[in-house]
């Protein structure tokens, strides 16, 4: 069956035809967004749901979203997504953070320009028949010192465009480089610098706990006299009380505003003040950018939809189409592992460990990861997946931790996970052949060549005789048969192991039996979902 999206905001007809021409089922209801109530009652039928800002995605929405495997939001912010409660669902969150990079550095430098020289108070005493020219001073942008905080997408184009205006830029950001900064021509500063020698701050960072009201009261009073803010980026980033007073003062000479505590703005302290420009959040107003991130939200949704492939996910390891089908394997076989461990494991896990051998170390680890933690932690939550599980798993103090090396045995590459809880540590490794089918290769330390089975059982017991003939005769006695046999063990008269690939589920009363002879330590009938 086609998956089915639903787009609840306008969006246009070309992104419409890219879900059709790509096979997916696509409903385009631009107004359903604006009716909670509506969208409630359909969301279920749907496997996509495409948005721009309109749509709220909360809490209750996404519960009622019983088939929904990824939103879709046409923009950078993400806002109006209820994110910890989709990746708790399993549902990805996508956007397009590069769509409207280059319209909003535009914007932010067309509101630098507008504030140095007054444009929208001019344009406005023009019209009104005045000849104010001495009333309008501005100052020059050639010389001045730039300060960009947040220098990602859009804030590299905007520092970009700032030392091709001849200013000297500098820059705030946590995760540049110096030599992404170099590349730029910018200096990397930190933030009190910023405060302290800047003629103009923009700022391009998110909205976090630790950005939020960011230009406060206490920066006001560590930057220049006549400084000049621009905000295109999230209008909780300054504390607006605190941005009128500084303007007031003379302290702040003039403020770009694009972007609001509170939206729609309209009522804000802010309007009417000569020395702000005040836009209605138009960053990614372009035609161009409104058909990009259109385009690019309906191209991202359909490749994971038809292809697996996931890209800008806020909540998800990306996946590039090209690498899907050689990850896959691996992918399953990261899954079957950690569902091995969380169906032995009855302890709660404190540590967890996974070494990536050979080429998996050269793939989409971030990925691998993801699988192993959902398949821990399905025997326990069963609707867990690999956008929930690495959630899951930090919410409950799971210490992860992840090691790559080169190729170091007879296998072109193997995942082993290492899996501590109180009283115990277990591991198991494995590896796919060319056939792509997941095999055990080591368990407890253990070699051994086993191919993974829906249906299998797993027993520990010492290395004396008689072992397979007991397992053998309890399965033939009980009409169990039997698939694949393989047995390991560390040394001669040491610990060993056996596992089972059977046809049928063990039966249950057929188990205890098994536990009640003397040779077997333990006994455990595991499941495993090897579907393609």
């Amino acid at each position: 069956m086609a998956p089915r999206v639903l787009v609840s905001d306008k969006l246009s007809p070309t992104a419409v035809q890219i879900f059709k021409d790509r096979g997916v089922e696509v409903d385009y209801l631009p107004d359903l967004g604006k009716d909670k109530e509506k969208l409630l009652e359909v969301i279920g039928q749907y496997d996509g749901l495409a948005i721009r800002s309109a749509t709220k995605v909360t809490e209750k929405l996404i519960a009622a979203a019983t088939n929904l495997k990824v939103v879709g939001r046409a923009g950078i912010g993400v806002d109006n997504v209820d994110i910890p409660a989709a990746s708790r669902r399993g549902i990805i969150v996508m956007n397009t953070p590069f769509g409207n990079s280059i319209t909003t550095a535009e914007h932010a430098i067309a509101l630098m320009f507008a504030v140095a020289r007054q444009l929208p108070e001019a344009n406005a005493s023009t019209h009104a028949g005045k000849w104010e020219k001495n009333r309008f001073m501005g100052v020059e942008i050639t010389g001045k010192t730039l300060g960009v905080i947040g220098c990602g997408n859009i804030g590299s184009i905007v520092a970009m465009r700032g030392v091709g205006l001849k200013m000297h830029v500098i820059a705030y950001d946590p995760f540049l480089s110096e030599g992404r900064a170099s590349e730029l021509g910018v200096e990397k500063v930190e933030l009190e610098d910023i405060f302290a020698r800047s003629d103009f701050i923009t700022l391009h960072t998110p909205m976090t706990d630790r950005t939020r009201g960011i230009i406060n009261k206490d920066a006001f009073a560590k930057m220049k006299d006549g400084v000049r803010i621009i905000n295109c980026a999230r209008g909780g980033l300054i504390v607006e009380a605190d941005l009128i007073e500084a303007l007031k003062s003379g302290k702040v000479a003039g403020a770009g505003i694009d972007v609001f505590e509170t939206e729609p703005a309209t009522d804000s302290p802010l309007f009417g003040m000569e020395n702000v420009v005040c836009t209605p959040h138009l960053g990614a107003s372009t035609s161009e950018a409104q058909e990009n991130v259109a385009l690019q939200v309906a191209e991202q949704m359909s490749d994971y939809l038809v292809k697996g492939a996931v890209s800008n996910a806020i909540n998800m390891p990306s996946i590039t189409a090209e690498e899907a089908p050689r990850l896959k394997p691996f992918i399953k076989l990261a899954e079957v592992l950690g569902a091995f461990v969380g169906q032995v494991t009855e302890e709660p896990i404190q540590e967890v460990e996974i070494l990536f051998d050979g080429l998996t170390a050269e793939m989409n680890t971030r990925a691998l990861v993801s699988a192993t933690l959902a398949g821990l932690i399905r025997p326990q939550v069963a609707d867990v997946n690999m956008v929930s599980a690495p959630i899951m798993a930090k919410e409950r103090g799971v210490i992860l931790s992840e090691v790559k090396r080169d190729k170091s045995g007879v296998f072109d590459g193997y995942i082993k996970l290492t899996v501590k809880t109180k009283s115990k540590t277990r591991t198991i490794a494995g590896t796919c052949f060319s056939d792509g089918k997941p095999r055990f290769i080591q368990i407890k330390g253990i070699n051994l060549d086993a191919e993974v089975g829906e249906h299998m059982l797993y027993t520990t017991n010492a290395d004396v005789p008689g072992i397979i003939g007991l397992l053998g005769s309890i399965c033939g006695s009980k009409g169990v048969n039997i698939a694949n046999f393989q047995l390991g063990r560390n040394k001669p008269g040491g610990d060993a192991i056996a596992l089972l690939y059977l046809d049928a589920p063990f039966p249950q009363d057929v188990l205890a039996e098994l536990r009640a002879d003397p040779k077997i330590e333990s006994a455990k009938p595991l499941h495993f979902d090897v579907a393609a």
